[in-house]
């Protein structure tokens, strides 16, 4: 593997990477299948987690967790700050959720997914665990959104940037009490809302995939997801803008420390991912909008289903289905 130069990864890079990780992926989500629907999500999570970084760790790279379990005093692996792989290869940072959705894997409900995002050394945002405002829209609404003005004006600039009229627009929003406000302006602008559990990462990529019908993604979620939300979304040539929405002093503070000067800074892709240099991993736990989970046969084989989205000069993605 080449190694880089100027903090770049070449082409071949990234690609090999992006196959190695879907290993990694599809590893965690395999390790955490037998928990669906038992009622215990810690255990399902440590399942994933604990197959996440044993694969992680025989990877060809130098790698940082940026985003992970959390702080090193509350998580025995996967902490931010921990380095992984074989330190020969790229140096990059990695942004992981080994279960996003864990209390809807452990109820044996759907959206259920393994996600990681990795990009070069330095270019991720080091978002704290903390609540954050998000938009996300397609590549066809790219440069059309504004986090600081009202869900009503995005509708407008996104429904002109589609061709659509206003009311053709799906707007997907998890179905919170914070969110009636957002909920409220779509149906006042005679548009469709589509309400999730949980999880919005699935919904932000479902924004940049044409056969899914969802335009923009709007509401308060989790800033670690976003910041994996908008790594895929950069592969995919979409757009999404953030603010975090820090609760209370601490969390304030908390981001100051991490390098956040403005914590409440209109943060735009490419500030959020600040290489092109990046790809998306994901594989399905439970059955979701994007892929299926995870299928034990009657041979004794394991069926998966992922999605990897790969930046780079090559933006693609594609869906892989396994057998294991």
């Amino acid at each position: 593997m080449n190694h880089l130069k100027n903090n770049v990864l070449y082409e071949k890079d990234i690609q090999t990477l992006a196959m190695d990780f879907l290993t990694v992926a599809q590893k965690a989500a395999i390790a955490s299948y037998p928990w669906i629907g038992k009622g215990n999500k810690i255990e399902a999570d440590g399942a994933g987690t604990e197959a996440m970084r044993n694969q992680m760790n025989l990877i060809d790279m130098s790698g940082l967790i940026v985003i992970g379990e959390g702080e090193m005093d509350e998580a025995p692996m996967l902490y931010i700050g921990e380095e992984l792989g074989t330190k020969n290869g790229p140096q990059v940072d990695i942004a992981v959720d080994p279960v996003e959705g864990t209390t809807m894997m452990s109820k044996g409900q759907d959206n259920a997914l393994t996600v990681i995002a990795v990009s070069t050394k330095g270019s991720l945002l080091h978002a704290p665990d903390m609540y954050m405002h998000k938009i996300a829209v397609g590549p066809k609404a790219k440069g059309s959104i504004d986090i600081d003005a009202t869900l009503t004006e995005n509708m407008k600039s996104v429904a002109k940037a589609l061709r659509k009229d206003v009311r053709e627009l799906t707007v997907m929003i998890q179905d919170r009490p914070r969110h009636d406000h957002l909920i409220k302006q779509v149906l006042d602008a005679g548009a469709r809302v589509k309400l999730f559990a949980d999880g919005d990462v699935t919904g932000a990529i479902a924004t940049a995939i044409e056969e899914i019908d969802v335009d923009i993604l709007v509401g308060m979620g989790g800033a670690p997801e976003g910041v994996i939300a908008a790594t895929a979304l950069k592969c995919m040539g979409g757009d999404f803008q953030a603010k975090l929405a820090p609760q209370e002093p601490e969390e304030f503070d908390r981001c100051i420390k991490m390098g956040i000067s403005d914590p409440e800074k209109a943060l735009t892709i490419d500030e959020i991912v600040k290489s092109e240099d990046c790809f998306f991993v994901a594989t399905g736990i439970t059955d979701g909008m994007l892929m299926r989970g995870i299928r034990k046969r009657n041979d004794g084989l394991i069926l998966s289903h992922s999605f990897v989205a790969v930046g780079g000069n090559s933006k693609h993605y594609q869906f892989v289905e396994a057998f294991h």
